[in-house]
């Protein structure tokens, strides 16, 4: 945490008062909101090379090359490579044995005259943390919450100044950087959804625990990396998909969690208002789930998101316990189809009242919340071990008094059974798995995917005993025998535990 906070104008005059830096600020739209803090504050003269604007598209392009939309990654990228490209091309024999250079960018949509845009933008820093140092760089995509455009480019042009003066002091703490990133604002003007560290200066930095920090921080609801990685941008992955989830421990990966995901695709594939070619499958893992034990333990977080890379599955990190919200939140990038898959267990905790009582409606406003806009879950079943039956969509078992609602609601199609499983998964929970890798018990590689008891044992996942080698026991599928229980059905602490 940081000791002492320091306002806007004190952050940007110490960047103007350390004599190593010096560089260029390329600004597309919402105005000169980040440098004009520095002109503003005195000795800008010691900082700013150069301070440029291209409003005109084709005089953008004539600078920056050729994109396909004008606030995106990539025409910042573009613009951070180029300036600080110019900048060491100009400057480097001259002065770059005693300056750091750096490029600040940013392409941001404000709020238009009518009101009818999405207001957001991309910002970063391509720097050098020392005189003839490597490049590092920082880019982060902002949300900008405010309902008028004034404000919208004064919360700009803070965090502008926030994400400077951290590159430049507070690099080598990337956890403070992130925290620092809203000084002097709110959540409720700012959410930045999405940050990348590069370069010399994090080296030693992993994204993905940055995503989380973002999340676990308030600044904001969601975070999204794909299988290799990579920080992801929600809307670029999101925009205009049909989106389907599963929510889950994932503590770890099982074959029954592979298995819901991939009957429920081939229910939502055969949709008829659904291209199959353009479905985006989702790996949620929420806040709630990751703070179950207390504080979050990076360590298991990160063996959780890896097992899920080894599967080839974007994960995304989330704040919304609750499924109307992320719903809300899915809905806000695409107007096609959402679905979401879960267990029959969960499906029962969705249909508990004592969930919806800080609502003002109730369980029903939380259902109108959730299907509105189309969505459907998608249910597999629970096996019972003590006595073999399986419940489903049709014999589930809800209370009286919002009986007629739930069937109302899979008579409508938007609760539906997933019939196309493999019932050799049914007997599989996450929980239990993690136990037999924790005793020790061999059988537990049955019950992951193969790569996923490989990267276990080959990492110690879990607690696991490290092996140079894996070696698992091959069975017919049918002879693989469930985990052991105690009274056959599984508690209802353990429904987002497949």
């Amino acid at each position: 945490m940081l000791t002492e906070r320091p306002n806007t104008e004190r952050k940007a005059l110490a960047v103007n008062l350390d004599a190593r830096r010096y560089g260029s600020f390329a600004e597309i739209g919402a105005g000169q909101e980040v440098v004009r803090w520095f002109f503003r504050v005195g000795g800008a003269a010691g900082t700013i090379a150069k301070s440029m604007s291209a409003y005109d598209m084709s005089v953008s392009d004539a600078i920056y090359g050729q994109c396909e939309r004008y606030v995106c990654r990539q025409r910042l990228q573009d613009m951070l490579d180029h300036e600080h490209a110019l900048n060491l091309e100009r400057l480097r024999e001259s002065r770059g044995d005693t300056t750091a250079f750096f490029a600040f960018a940013d392409t941001v949509s404000a709020r238009n005259f009518h009101g009818t845009n999405d207001c957001h933008g991309w910002m970063g820093i391509r720097f050098q943390a020392h005189p003839r140092d490597q490049d590092s760089q920082i880019i982060l995509h902002v949300r900008m919450l405010d309902t008028e455009n004034a404000l919208q480019q004064e919360a700009l042009g803070i965090v502008g100044v926030n994400l400077l003066y951290g590159a430049f002091f507070l690099n080598h703490e990337p956890d403070q950087l992130i925290e620092s990133l809203l000084d002097n604002l709110s959540t409720r003007r700012i959410e930045i959804d999405m940050i990348e560290f590069s370069g010399i200066a994090f080296r030693h930095v992993d994204n993905r625990v940055m995503s989380l920090r973002l999340v676990q921080l308030g600044l904001s609801s969601a975070a999204m990396f794909s299988a290799n990685g990579e920080v992801l941008q929600p809307s670029e992955v999101l925009y205009k998909k049909p989106i389907l989830v599963e929510r889950g421990s994932f503590r770890p990966l099982t074959n029954v969690n592979v298995d819901m995901i991939e009957a429920a695709k081939e229910k939502f594939q055969g949709e008829s208002d659904v291209d199959a070619n353009e479905v985006v499958s989702l790996a949620e893992i929420t806040m709630k789930n990751l703070q179950a034990n207390g504080d979050i333990d990076l360590r298991d977080f990160l063996a959780r998101v890896d097992l899920l890379a080894a599967s080839g599955m974007t994960v995304l990190i989330s704040d919304y316990f609750e499924y109307y919200r992320l719903a809300a939140y899915l809905a806000r990038y695409t107007k096609k189809k959402i679905g979401i898959t879960m267990g029959a267990a969960s499906l029962v905790e969705l249909f508990d009242e004592k969930y919806y009582t800080k609502l003002d409606g109730g369980i029903l406003e939380s259902f109108g919340r959730l299907f509105k806009n189309d969505l459907k879950l998608y249910i597999y079943p629970l096996l019972d071990r003590k006595s073999g039956e399986l419940t489903t969509v049709d014999n589930l078992k809800i209370a009286e008094e919002i009986r007629t609602l739930y069937r109302y609601l899979v008579d409508k199609g938007c609760i539906e059974q997933l019939d196309d499983y493999n019932p050799e998964h049914l007997g599989t929970f996450s929980r239990e798995v993690l136990s037999q890798i924790q005793s020790g018990d061999p059988c537990w590689t049955e019950h992951v995917p193969a790569e996923v008891a490989a990267l276990i044992q080959q990492r110690g996942f879990f607690g696991c005993p490290r092996a140079k080698a894996v070696k698992t026991v091959e069975k017919p599928r049918a002879a693989i025998a469930p985990l052991a229980v105690g009274n056959g059905m599984i508690p209802s602490s353990e429904v987002h535990s497949y």
